[in-house]
């Protein structure tokens, strides 16, 4: 059987340690703020250095990846002689994807003697990140690359992400709310409950009045796709520089399901790709449940 090899992009949101003891090579995606390009290199010092820009007033541009990056990323993995499984965030939320699938497909005609396979995870940020490293770890347990991917598309739509936002003004300057709804919710402090459908698209199905009352109102609502084998996988708990409600967020969780209190809930910085639309305050919980409802 030939070895293969797993690899991501930078929106998976996971640690540079745990990319090297794991040997996993990621494509990052880049940011802008003013006229200053990054690299998203999915350090914390970078995640800490744009929410302090955004806290600031600065507004943060993200680019597409280009059609041949990704190629030059995918050929180089070939090159090793090794098949590729390459796991991505949905289609329906980046353009990006459309030019990881033309690259893939050029590879797939040049090294017509080994396997590429792209897999669309339908997840972001920390639903990627949970659902493949379950990924590697089932790589590692010896399971052989059709295995994986049959596992993969079985199981990529269980896994659950559920987001607030605390300023709809950032969904406004990334196009995703319309410039007066943007300023009206802001003055009467709605904060919208988000939630990745089975479609890999991002809705609001909730709204609150006020941050303390939507927090309440997402981890009500995990009772609708908690699973009995939930308390059994990584649980993460996801922020925007806001590390004390954070803390009183896993307490709830642990209190409002006792199925919960010894689960390992992590904890997860979002990424500059995804944070740029989003802006600070915002957080997640993030978790292995049911088939999701939408």
């Amino acid at each position: 059987m030939r070895e293969y090899i797993l690899a991501t992009a930078s929106t998976a949101d996971l640690s540079p340690e745990y990319m090297k003891e794991h040997n996993i090579p990621f494509i990052p995606y880049t940011f802008t703020i003013g006229d200053k390009v990054f690299v998203d290199d999915c350090t914390e010092e970078t995640k800490a250095m744009i929410y302090r820009e955004m806290r600031n007033g600065k507004s943060v541009g993200t680019s597409a990846i280009t059609e041949y990056a990704y190629y030059e990323f995918f050929k180089n993995l070939m090159a090793t002689g090794k098949d590729v499984i390459y796991v991505d965030m949905s289609r329906a939320i980046s353009s990006s994807i459309q030019h990881a699938e033309m690259a893939a497909r050029r590879v797939q005609k040049e090294f017509g003697d080994q396997r590429f396979y792209f897999l669309d995870s339908f997840c972001i940020t920390g639903g990627l990140n949970l659902f493949f490293k379950q990924l590697v770890r089932r790589h590692e347990e010896g399971l052989s690359y059709d295995e994986l991917i049959e596992w993969g598309e079985a199981h990529k739509r269980e896994y659950i992400h559920r987001f607030i936002v605390d300023d709809l003004q950032w969904l406004r300057r990334g196009g995703r709310l319309s410039n007066a709804s943007a300023i009206i919710g802001t003055m009467l402090s709605i904060k919208p409950e988000i939630y990745v459908t089975n479609e890999g698209k991002l809705i609001s199905f909730s709204t609150k009045h006020g941050r303390k009352k939507v927090i309440h109102a997402m981890v009500d609502s995990m009772k609708d796709d908690l699973a009995d084998y939930s308390a059994d996988e990584e649980i993460t708990v996801m922020h925007t520089d806001t590390p004390k409600d954070v803390e009183w967020l896993i307490e709830l969780i642990r209190e409002t399901y006792p199925q919960l209190k010894d689960a390992e809930i992590t904890v997860t910085t979002l990424g500059p790709t995804i944070a740029a639309h989003i802006g600070p305050g915002f957080m997640a919980v993030v978790y292995h449940g049911t088939q999701r409802i939408m």
